[in-house]
């Protein structure tokens, strides 16, 4: 028997004890087996469901846990660190048949994973203020100004309204107001000890998303404006600079 023998058994409830498994006690392998299966599956399902409360409150605990078993032995953890399970998860909600009923479960399982992300992100110093001012103070630098924002931030631009759905969840909304087929833009950054969830333009999301991705400052305004509607960056860059999320300032090469 090899490690990987055991490890499909371990997670299907259906397969039978490995071959070979013997107990120092003489005990029957296959019933100790049984119950060491049980206690795994049951630890990642929890696991699952401390990172993905709001899923399960969404669809209950019963919907949640079969649907969290049928991914626990799909995909299997990859890394000894648990936090970090889960990361395929919102795919497979997207995927699973039984969930269809509820099109915007896989997104606010986006949100809650990418709070696990800005959470576990790394630590990086913010660009002190009276530089990022120095070089917003100059009109000729801006558009090649490339901006470095913190590990944490994270952006989810989803069809539904996945900042209200999970708002209210926290308490922070009624839930029958809520209009699940809303669009809606989240954030998810950390700053200091505190993860923070916001709804932010949908503009701002592709600013954000394009800075994310390398682009200077002048190329980011345009990638974010809507057709003829210009961008005005400003607000977010106030909420950059409010929430130390601007790491790094430099000037894009010519």
């Amino acid at each position: 028997m090899n490690s990987a023998t055991f490890a499909a058994a371990l997670l299907d409830p259906a397969a039978p004890c490995p071959p070979g498994l013997v107990t120092w006690n003489g005990s029957d392998a296959a019933q100790r087996f049984g119950v060491y299966r049980n206690n795994v599956t049951v630890s990642l399902i929890e696991a699952l469901a401390d990172t993905f409360p709001v899923v399960q409150q969404l669809v209950g605990q019963a919907f949640f846990h079969a649907m969290a078993g049928e991914f626990v032995r799909r995909s299997p953890p990859v890394s000894p660190v648990l936090a970090w399970y889960g990361d395929t998860f919102a795919d497979f909600v997207a995927a699973f048949p039984p969930a269809a009923g509820v099109p915007y479960l896989a997104d606010v399982a986006r949100l809650e994973y990418a709070r696990v992300l800005a959470f576990h992100a790394a630590d990086a110093d913010p660009v002190p203020v009276a530089k990022i001012a120095g070089w917003l103070n100059d009109p000729e630098a801006l558009p090649m100004l490339r901006l470095q924002l913190h590990p944490s931030l994270q952006v989810i631009d989803s069809p539904f309204a996945i900042v209200s759905l999970w708002g209210a969840h926290q308490g922070l909304g009624d839930l029958a107001t809520v209009y699940p087929v809303q669009a809606e833009c989240a954030l998810v950054l950390r700053h200091g000890l505190s993860i923070e969830v916001m709804g932010i333009p949908a503009a701002d999301g592709r600013f954000l998303a394009a800075m994310q991705a390398g682009a200077a400052l002048g190329a980011a305004v345009q990638q974010a404006g809507a057709g003829d509607i210009p961008f005005d960056p400003a607000p977010v860059l106030g909420l950059l600079i409010s929430r130390e999320l601007l790491v790094g300032l430099g000037r894009q090469p010519e």
